[in-house]
């Protein structure tokens, strides 16, 4: 989209010279759109989780994903909408220099902030907005990191941490990243959810106002749907924007997200007509939703892994041997068939078969109780151990039924002696707990987030991420050595050469066992109208409507 399509076509402003991240907003002289009159519809959707806040850049779900970054939010770079192509956002266009290491981008003109009962805007968003986002997680003394330190798992999980080396306002509509080494899925990278473009304004008020922490409460974006309320375990209110800038995308008023975990009422609330929109549905419901001439189930093949993690700072994790016992004594048919009941491949490496550089000569290790009882013999554990394992709360594609597969776990491991424990907590207890590496054996998953090696191999395995989704706590240098090789240059054929033998490397040592790629469900109304699955996991709303 170009400046001359956007609703706002008069604009007059001043570019000053600049010499600080501050940008002067004074003279700007905007010439407002008229706002939209938008279908007087209600949109339901029947989630699965209560997210534990709205500041995506601190979380990793896809529940704290499509309640924020999807509906308040968007970013300079943005996935097109059911595609893992990127398309300008806020920024509508951008630069990159010929070695890689600057990229300048133009921002989009008369962007409007959202108007709350908690926050008035004065501005329409500008360079301010972009530099803060960034420099707060980049910078630990930045004011507001200061007065509410949260952790960026993203952010440093994929590097940019330490590969950022400046970010500057050039003027009030354009910024500039300077990068230390060229980082090949850049552009990619920031148009996650993490790096969702926050009010530089608003902050600013909460900061003066001693309320740092309210960003993760009360959040203010430039996207599609305007916070209005939420009740842990029950609702989350929002109401269409009328000011937002892709005109005729918003076609609900009001959308109401209905806290549902189990899937059973979220599907019984579905065919009654109480929600339009559900999140994963059971296996063993799918050929009755097809079933209902009400309903739709649009499909897809998922970009998505479920895992079993080995914790391997922690004994007897830490010792291959263990891991490789533990790995060869899961029976992965009985669990594709009775927890994912048809709708679940075997996996065997540490990303779908659908990921480019994905190597296709990798085996799983062949299911065999005693040559993992010799393991454990060989690695000092003759008669087996205790062990922790913790299963999901909620459920993802990736892992429909996590306590089933925790059961499943434990009667395989008793087979080698080592005697199972399963616990849980609440979804965001368990993800902040998982985080800090509390586990010992866990099963999570993930789904991509931007169509890149880097995504799975970086993230799920690499040494930047051990504080965050890194799950296995692993990093192995003759590893690392080769994703961030990969990550450092733009050379395609050397990029692929170096994921797959890392993946190599992945599987002789093992630090978490792959079990399944799923196909993902939607389950709607076929009142619903624009609804697109997300290849990356999120639910969203926008072009959504109600015939």
């Amino acid at each position: 989209m170009t400046v001359s399509s956007m609703l706002f076509v008069v604009r007059q402003y001043c570019l000053p010279a600049l010499t600080t991240l501050a940008v002067s907003t004074a003279c700007l002289t905007p010439v407002a759109a008229p706002a939209a009159t938008l279908p007087d519809k209600t949109l339901v959707f029947c989630s699965e989780g209560s997210p534990a806040g709205f500041d995506t850049a601190q979380y990793t779900t896809s529940v704290e994903f499509t309640a924020g970054s999807y509906t308040v939010y968007n970013r300079l770079v943005e996935f097109a909408h059911g595609s893992t192509d990127i398309e300008p956002g806020l920024a509508e266009k951008w630069d990159v220099s010929p070695d890689g290491l600057q990229y300048t981008f133009h921002l989009r003109h008369g962007v409007k902030f959202q108007t709350t009962s908690f926050f008035k805007p004065t501005r329409e968003f500008n360079a301010d907005d972009a530099v803060f986002t960034f420099e707060r997680m980049l910078d630990p003394d930045q004011p507001f990191h200061k007065a509410y330190p949260v952790p960026f798992p993203y952010f440093s999980d994929l590097g940019l941490a330490k590969n950022i080396a400046k970010i500057e306002a050039l003027d009030p509509y354009t910024v500039r990243f300077t990068l230390k080494q060229v980082d090949a899925p850049f552009l990619q990278q920031i148009a996650m959810p993490f790096a969702s473009i926050l009010s530089a304004e608003y902050t600013d008020q909460l900061l003066k106002a001693g309320k740092a922490s309210d960003i993760n409460l009360f959040p203010v974006g430039t996207g599609p749907f305007i916070f209005r309320s939420y009740t842990k375990d029950d609702t989350i209110r929002f109401d269409g924007n009328p000011d937002y800038w892709k005109p005729d995308v918003v076609k609900v008023s009001k959308l109401i997200f209905a806290i549902t975990v189990d899937p059973a009422v979220r599907l019984q609330k579905l065919k009654r007509g109480e929600c339009q929109v559900m999140s994963y549905p059971r296996p063993a419901d799918i050929a009755a939703v097809k079933a209902d001439s009400s309903l739709a189930m649009p499909s897809e093949v998922g970009f998505n892994l479920g895992i079993l993690g080995y914790n391997t700072t922690k004994k007897p994790l830490d010792n291959v041997l263990v891991r490789r016992a533990l790995d060869m004594s899961i029976n992965k048919k009985a669990i594709i068939e009775s927890v994912y009941q048809g709708a679940g491949q075997i996996a065997t490496n540490p990303m779908p078969p659908t990921q480019w550089g994905y190597n296709k000569s990798l085996k799983d290790a062949p299911y065999d109780i005693d040559k993992a009882k010799a393991l454990l013999k060989e690695a000092g554990y003759p008669d087996g151990f205790d062990l922790t394992l913790w299963a999901m709360p909620v459920q993802r594609p990736y892992n429909p039924n996590a306590r089933l597969m925790a059961e499943m776990l434990q009667s395989d491991w008793a087979k080698i002696g080592v005697k199972v424990n399963i616990v849980t907590f609440e979804w965001g207890e368990y993800i902040r707990r998982a985080h800090a590496g509390e586990h010992e054996a866990i099963l999570i998953g993930w789904t991509g987030d931007y169509g890149d090696p880097d995504n799975w191999l970086g993230v799920l395995l690499g040494c930047d991420s051990v504080k965050g989704s890194n799950f296995s706590k692993w990093c192995y240098k003759p590893f690392d050595d080769l994703i961030t090789a990969a990550r450092s240059t733009t050379d395609l054929a050397q990029r692929t050469k170096d994921y797959m033998d890392a993946q190599v490397i992945f599987k002789d040592q093992v630090p978490f066992t792959p079990i399944a790629h799923s196909t993902v469900y939607q389950p709607i109304s076929k009142e619903v109208t624009g609804f697109k699955i997300d290849p990356f996991g999120p639910t969203q709303f926008l072009g959504v409507g109600l015939k």
